[in-house]
């Protein structure tokens, strides 16, 4: 571990918050013995009652107040550390400060949006600083979106050491068990206001390539529609809209193109929710169809708002630790590749994915950050898993029970 003159080599903001103690006790368990963190917030007292109810490695790390309406606090946290972690959402509401604070004192960073207004603002303000410094920014280091990341990656080098051709058709198909929290329900009525405010807003969000480095070097390649009306699949299965598809493609896509097209430039990427077969897999698929559309429209009206208000989880809260414990997550990601060849990527972990796996795949992303920086692709700027961590962190998941495997069909 190289001295740099940092104060930590870790700093966990947002600790006070539900993702931010589930991250703070995984890194209490797993964390290597002398790995210098700290935790950080806006109360010290909050701060002080969460480190007292951690495992015995975390009861003695240091406590660091910052706000990010305080500009100096933030600007001394980012100094202190090698790596800082951010669970504090909405991003678009917080997290900009946060990222430049990052940025400028070349501190790599990583959070757990799912915000393509938030990405996209980062990428305009902070990625050419961050090069400079030698920041990692890293963005969606959880269940948005590093099964999807991380499997495309997978795909794309088997199919280049195969010398099977780019991927072509491309396709996710994810099933899982788990809860949502307040902060993801925040983080979506966040959006929703601000493309209220701004309709203008809509045409990023609705480009496949709203994360791309280079809009117009783009290939025009038809993407699948990201929100899909329920549909049977060619053996039987049942799909839905998913509700991380237009978070996560961009993802996806973002790391192509920064790895110069590495995975086809003629690559079509899509996510759909495995729904079962027969009538069963049919009601399932139609029923999680119309909630989301519902869920979505209701957000944007006053009254539904203030009614939904009442009955979805609110900010700091979450599924407790036995919903957390029964909850999983199953991608299956298809690809064909530009001769013809098919594989099959999947990535499987145990917990509810948004939480429990969530707080391993941050906290594993946070070490490997701070810990194989020698290790790393040599990359600086607005990144994403795959092209900051790569097979580092693909190793790292594995070894943390996860699963990541591909085969040839």
């Amino acid at each position: 571990m190289a001295d740099d003159g940092r104060t930590y080599d870790l700093v966990v903001y947002g600790a006070t918050g539900f993702v931010g103690r589930l991250l703070a006790a995984y890194l209490a368990e797993h964390a290597p013995r002398g790995t210098r963190i700290a935790l950080a917030g806006r109360s010290r007292q909050r701060l002080e009652e969460i480190r007292a109810g951690l495992p015995a490695a975390g009861r003695d790390w240091a406590l660091e107040e910052a706000d990010s309406t305080d500009a100096a606090s933030l600007a001394a946290l980012a100094g202190s550390a090698r790596v800082l972690v951010t669970t504090v959402g909405p991003y678009a509401r917080y997290g900009l400060p946060v990222v430049e604070a990052c940025a400028r004192a070349g501190t790599h960073y990583a959070d757990l949006t799912g915000e393509v207004l938030f990405v996209r603002d980062a990428i305009e303000r902070c990625d050419a600083v961050a090069k400079e410094t030698g920041a990692r920014l890293v963005h969606a280091c959880g269940y948005d979106s590093i099964p999807s990341d991380l499997s495309v990656f997978l795909l794309g080098r088997r199919a280049a050491a195969d010398g099977a051709g780019g991927l072509r058709d491309v396709q996710l198909v994810a099933t899982a068990r788990g809860g949502f929290s307040g902060g993801t329900i925040d983080s979506m009525r966040a959006q929703v206001e601000a493309l209220q405010q701004d309709p203008s807003l809509r045409r990023v969000v609705g480009d496949p390539f709203a994360l791309s480095p280079d809009r117009a070097a783009e290939p025009d390649t038809r993407q699948p529609r990201d929100g899909v009306l329920p549909t049977r699949t060619a053996d039987g299965r049942w799909t839905a809209a998913f509700v991380m598809a237009p978070f996560n493609t961009r993802i996806v896509r973002r790391s192509n193109a920064l790895q110069d097209w590495a995975y086809g430039r003629g690559m079509s990427y899509g996510e759909v929710m495995g729904c079962g077969r027969g009538p069963v897999g049919a009601v399932t698929a139609a029923g999680i169809s119309a909630g989301l559309v519902g869920t979505v429209s209701a957000m944007a009206f006053p009254p539904t708002r203030a009614l939904l208000d009442r009955v979805l989880p609110a900010p700091g809260t979450g599924p407790g630790e036995a919903a957390r414990e029964r909850g999983w997550f199953r991608m299956v990601v298809d690809a064909e590749t530009e001769d013809g060849r098919r594989y099959r990527a999947t990535a499987a972990g145990e917990g509810d994915p948004g939480y429990a796996a969530t707080a391993v795949m941050l906290g594993e992303s946070a070490l490997a950050l701070a810990l194989d920086g020698d290790r790393l692709p040599d990359r600086a700027g607005s990144l994403t898993p795959a092209t900051a961590m790569g097979e580092v962190l693909v190793e790292r998941l594995r070894t943390a029970g996860h699963t990541y495997e591909v085969t040839a069909r």
